[in-house]
């Protein structure tokens, strides 16, 4: 049982490593473009609302999607690494 508990220790470990790497950067871009829109939002209003003839997707929000669905798969290997470590130490 106890090469299981550490394969299933360093295999967790690697794990959390790899998603916290790999859901950083996109969760930091997605955070910057999210404030430029809060921006963008706030800067129209106080001109006084939105253009006409402005609608439909744009390209920052079709990024964020993207970096926002990056970041969670990041998550969820992050998730996976934190089970293995907890499963590693149930198993005794």
């Amino acid at each position: 049982m106890a090469v299981l508990n550490v394969v299933l220790l360093v295999v967790g470990i690697a794990l959390i490593a790899l998603g916290y790497l790999r859901a950083r950067g996109p969760w930091r871009r997605f955070q910057a473009l999210k404030a430029q829109d809060a921006n963008m939002a706030r800067y129209d209003a106080w001109r006084g609302g939105v253009r006409h003839g402005e609608s439909g997707a744009t390209g920052a929000s079709v990024a964020m999607a993207m970096l926002r669905r990056q970041a969670q798969i990041g998550g969820a290997i992050l998730a996976a690494g934190f089970v293995l470590v907890l499963i590693a130490f149930l198993i005794r």
